[in-house]
């Protein structure tokens, strides 16, 4: 039975409970005025862009997901549950009582008929002798494992599903839908035939779908899922998750494999901090599901050129959700369960604690099918590698130049100009902050002369947000950012209210540097200015340092030089058509 709500019983239900409250059990959230402020959960950031407001209950990202929404909504996207289950949630844990309208929607006899499909199978592959069973013992796998994963048997016959839930008056339709039979003309028949049966269970413990192994070694595919449908949809959910949940909370790491039989045998086998992913590819939705327990994770995909695919995409979505990832390589090419069954528990847990950190991982991934003892390999590598280094901490970035120039004999030096030549984030750095890395704590006349169009009017916001590494300063980033978080919540603001926010050292420097600008005329044209000259002088600062890195090239290093003086090329081409000299 589910239930749906009235808009008044869900206004009545937020007006009772207080958002901060809701949000700040998984969100750290600092005072920052009327509102409170910390890192967005719904993408990766390191500067917080994300703002609950007490007085409005809503919260809102100012950074690159732009997520916005009551406290419902956040409860919803956060657990990744829909809106009945986000209101029940919230009325259950603040003990609140709210009216219910019961109806068995569509979604509820699909999880009705799914559970008794999962009965059915599971009895097929229990009481009696069966293909299924004696695959089972021959996989190692024991009758308390079949138990507890409710492992079934789909009969080598046409109809056997079918024929029970035509016994119960079963619509079609239904069965249809779920993928359970198909109907060509007339005749319906059952899809799952001669497979052993895997049910997938979501962390509410409903049975959402099937997984089915051919026993047939010519039947094809060799693993049949069931289709996405209302209730099943493979990128929300993890294969043993319901299960292990608890697990992988209290050994803090979730070790994600391909397959269900490798997910059973680890979990027989006392590793239980596990889940698969359902087919190879992890999704930025099960990464969250993931992260929902644990931000340590470490993939065990297949060695094959699939699961390298798989581990390498599986890292920057895990990434993408801040989790701390490594790769876990099983020797001689066997799958964890291989691996398990053969050397047993410690040995794997070995394998575990020597798993890759991610960097090394995509380092090794760079140099396959390369021979880095010849020339050509050595710039393939350094190609592959440029990216991957450029984005990491300068510490990191200076550990693994040394660890590249010892293996493959490139010196230091080259290494780190084929990254510097390659990264895109160094474009964008302001010249004094690239040569000294000190803060810039003074307000420029550029940045006091936008905020002073921003005061004198609040919608040039719109237009400068996406030109704020125009503020190098500190006092200038903390002003730009309050001025953005009014204007977000309320879609204006004055200098007094941005004022308030900061120290009164800050407000006086502030009002200090605005006073020594003059606008006269036109503000939005004074504020384009500003952009133009802003764009000049980010490539006048990239164009000095190409510069300065093909002055210091080595002539050996030529398909580098070759890259860097294009870009040298384009990077003059735009200055001159924004006007030459300024």
């Amino acid at each position: 039975m589910s239930f749906s709500f009235s808009k008044e019983a869900i206004e009545e239900l937020k007006n009772q409970i207080d958002i901060v409250d809701v949000i700040g059990r998984s969100v750290e959230l600092k005072r920052a005025g009327a509102n409170y402020k910390g890192l967005c959960p719904f993408h990766n950031e390191k500067t917080p862009s994300f703002i609950v407001s007490p007085q409005k209950q809503i919260f809102t990202c100012f950074g690159g997901c732009g997520a916005s929404g009551d406290v419902v909504t956040f409860v919803k996207r956060y657990y990744n549950l829909d809106f009945n289950e986000a209101v029940e949630k919230l009325a259950d844990e603040y003990g609140i009582e709210i009216q219910k309208n019961s109806h068995k929607d569509d979604r509820e006899k699909y999880y009705e008929v799914n559970r008794e499909a999962a009965r059915l199978f599971y009895r097929n592959l229990t009481e009696k002798k069966n293909p299924g069973y004696t695959y089972m013992q021959r996989r190692g796998i024991q009758d308390s494992t079949i138990k507890k994963f409710g492992l079934g048997y789909a009969e080598d016959s046409w109809n056997n599903l079918y024929d029970y839930f035509k016994k119960k008056g079963t619509d079609e339709k239904i069965l249809i839908e779920l993928g359970l039979i198909s109907k060509k003309g007339d005749r319906c028949y059952d899809k799952f035939r001669n497979r052993v049966i895997f049910p997938i269970i979501n962390t509410a413990g409903k049975v959402i779908g099937f997984g089915g192994r051919a026993l047939d070694n010519e039947a094809m595919p060799k693993y049949l899922n069931s289709p996405e449908n209302k209730v099943f949809q493979k990128k929300n959910n993890l294969y043993a998750l319901n299960s292990t949940r608890q697990d992988i909370g209290k050994e803090g790491s979730a070790i994600i494999v391909e397959g269900y039989m490798d997910a059973i045998s680890l979990y027989q086998n006392g590793v239980r901090n596990v889940a698969a992913s359902l087919g190879t590819a992890l999704t930025e939705n099960q990464a969250k599901l993931i992260n929902r327990y644990t931000k340590n994770v470490i993939l065990s995909y297949d060695a094959d050129a699939a699961g390298q695919k798989a581990a390498l995409r599986g890292i920057e979505v895990l990434r993408g959700e801040n989790c701390k990832v490594k790769v876990l390589h099983v020797t001689d090419g066997k799958d964890p369960d291989e691996y398990i069954k053969k050397n047993g528990r410690e040995a794997f847990l070995s394998l575990t604690e020597n798993a890759l950190p991610y960097i090394d991982y995509k380092l090794e991934a760079a140099k396959r099918g390369l021979n880095i003892s010849s020339e050509e390999g050595k710039l393939d590598y350094m190609k592959n590698i440029s990216s991957i280094l450029s984005d990491l901490s300068p510490v990191e970035c200076d550990i693994y130049i040394k660890k590249i120039s010892r293996d493959t004999g490139i010196s230091e030096g080259a290494i780190k100009m084929e990254i510097l030549g390659n990264n895109k984030q160094e474009k964008h750095l302001p010249e004094r902050h690239r040569e000294t890395g000190e803060e810039v704590l003074e307000l420029s006349p550029l940045e006091a002369t936008v905020l002073k169009c921003l005061f004198i009017d609040p919608e040039f916001s719109e237009s400068i947000l996406p030109y704020s590494d125009i503020f190098e300063s500190e006092l200038g980033k903390k002003t730009l950012n309050i001025a953005f978080e009014f204007y977000g919540l309320n879609g204006d603001f004055n200098k007094g209210q941005v004022m308030d926010r900061l120290e009164p050292a800050e407000s006086e420097k502030l009002q200090e540097s605005l006073d020594k600008v003059i606008i006269t005329g036109n503000e939005k044209e004074v504020l384009n200015q500003c952009i133009h000259r802003w764009e000049f002088k980010r490539l006048e600062s990239r164009e000095r340092q190409l510069r300065d890195i093909l002055s210091l090239a080595d002539e050996e290093n030529k398909e580098s030089i070759d890259r860097l003086t294009i870009e040298l090329m384009e990077i003059q081409k735009e200055m001159k058509a924004h006007g030459g000299k300024m």
